[in-house]
């Protein structure tokens, strides 16, 4: 509330004066009244209130000589001078003082609460005007900024050439070392920036969270920074300046309150900084994916996807698509909506199931695979997502090549060794074509000529040679031992088992025991 003060002769008009309007409602409140123009002059100098509705006419001293006296004395309050006579010379005099409102008793109520509006503007403006300067003084242009991106401060009130910021557009540049180490940075960007010959006031440099930021300030920080990024367009050289800094750089934004959604889109690319390609120095904001939303976090249906297709592609030394896959994996969790700890526990899942799968299928110690602890350290050591992916491939050629594919002649060799080595699943001559890059039919008239029958008698043949062993191992029951050779259907096992043996599983095994 603002203060008011009453100087009238007539008790009954400063009565009337308190009532005559709500003076709450206008702000005030009173801190005091006198009835002669001495008093009125110590108490205003003392309670030093905003607002001082004055008489010209009182004794011991008139409201022209207090006012004067109040003036010169450095009073800066407001005055709302009341008389009894409409003579314009009194209005005149009380002009020299800065006094520019003149009320004539009886007071009107509606040019009373007009004058006090008007007199509430000027000192809402100089409150304003106050509160800035003393902001401005007590924050210094980098705080001021780190405010803008707390979106803690009004800007409303406060102009880009108050803060000495003005600029038709902006954008927020992050910066950090390209060795991911926790080492201090040797160059900063802002003094290499400024070193390229940039002008005076196109950038401000400050941190923020912990980051190092450049606000790059209209055409002048704007077209510098485009020709900085030019030398970036080709990695940079080992041991130069730009070889030790990652730049990170939201969109360029039209105001400053709209400088944080530059700066979010700078700090979500640091933190991307995991799915860069190998010396990339640089992101930008149409560097980041569109999330699809629909996808959610990593499923466990990719990573049962992704298992059987490398797994098949690794026993049929598909080297081309085992490279798409692992592509397809890189993709895929590029998009995914996951943080880096979810993305490295997908690629170590995947991994761990690639191994179990291939270790049931072929003897451990003939298949270079660290161990899990060491598998696991690896991938969540990692700094990049190629890092790990480049690791997946060097070991998927090291299981290709351990499984003797340089050793067979023949495409047909390969497939009869995937048939050995896979009999138990649900084998067909168009999965396993499309796996070894043939024509079903084609491979299908090689198949038979080379083998001397034809692919699926082959694989009957075969799964009754290993039913043959489980029966005569006897810890297994019939319908165990069919579906685990790979015929869901105990009866077409049976019959499929007396068609090649000559009689039915369990008169084979009873003539054995």
């Amino acid at each position: 509330m603002r203060s008011l003060y009453i100087a009238d002769d007539e008790k009954p008009i400063r009565d009337g004066i308190k009532l005559v309007v709500d003076w709450n409602a206008l702000g005030y409140e009173l801190c005091g009244e006198a009835g002669n123009g001495t008093d009125a002059v110590s108490d205003i100098e003392q309670l030093n209130p905003d607002l001082v509705l004055m008489d010209i006419r009182m004794p011991g001293k008139g409201g022209i000589d207090a006012i004067r006296e109040l003036t010169e004395n450095g009073f800066e309050g407001h005055f709302i001078i009341l008389s009894g006579y409409s003579d314009f010379k009194y209005a005149q005099a009380a002009m020299k003082y800065n006094v520019r409102h003149y009320l004539t008793k009886p007071i009107d109520e509606d040019e009373l609460v007009q004058a006090v509006n008007e007199i509430n503007a000027l000192l809402d403006s100089k409150a304003d005007a106050l509160s800035k300067e003393q902001f401005l003084k007590s924050r210094s242009k980098k705080e001021i900024l780190q405010d803008i991106l707390d979106r803690s401060i009004d800007l409303k009130h406060l102009s880009p050439e108050e803060l000495g910021l003005a600029a038709d557009r902006y954008r927020i540049v992050a910066y950090e070392d390209f060795n991911i180490s926790g080492s201090e940075i040797k160059y900063r960007f802002s003094e290499l920036f400024n070193a390229a010959g940039s002008r005076s006031g196109a950038a401000v440099h400050f941190t923020y969270k912990g980051h190092d930021l450049l606000l790059l300030l209209g055409t002048p920080g704007l077209s510098r920074f485009e020709k900085f990024l030019a030398h970036y367009e080709s990695v940079p050289e080992k041991g130069s300046p730009l070889d030790s800094i990652f730049v990170a750089y939201g969109r360029i934004v039209d105001s400053l309150g709209d400088i944080p959604d530059s700066y979010e889109q700078a700090e979500q690319l640091l933190k991307r900084r995991f799915f860069c390609s190998q010396g990339q120095h640089v992101l930008g904001y149409d560097d980041l994916p569109s999330f699809d939303a629909s996808a959610g976090k990593p499923e466990a249906s990719y990573i049962e996807r992704y298992t059987r297709e490398l797994t098949d592609y690794l026993q049929t030394f598909n080297r081309r698509k085992t490279a798409e896959v692992l592509y397809s994996v890189e993709e895929y969790l590029y998009h995914a909506d996951a943080d880096i700890s979810e993305v490295k526990l997908f690629l170590a899942d995947l991994y761990l199931r690639i191994k179990d799968s291939m270790t049931h299928r072929y003897s451990p110690s003939a298949l270079p695979f660290a161990s899990n602890s060491e598998i696991i350290a690896f991938i969540n050591s990692a700094n990049y997502l190629y890092e790990i992916i480049l690791y997946f491939s060097r070991c998927f050629e090291l299981f290709m090549s351990s499984l003797g594919n340089f050793s067979r002649d023949s495409v047909i060799d390969d497939v009869l060794y995937y048939i050995d080595h896979n009999y138990n699943t649900n084998l067909k001559l168009e999965t396993i074509a499309s796996l070894f890059g043939y024509n079903s039919s084609y491979l299908g008239k090689v198949f038979t000529k080379t083998v001397g029958e034809s692919f699926n008698t082959y694989v009957d043949r075969i799964r009754i040679d290993h039913a043959i062993k489980l029966l005569t191992e006897g810890k297994l029951k019939v319908y165990e031992i069919s579906e685990k050779v790979g015929y869901n259907n105990v009866d077409y096992f049976h019959k499929k088992f007396k068609k090649y043996v000559g009689v039915s599983p369990v008169e084979y095994r009873s003539g054995k025991t």
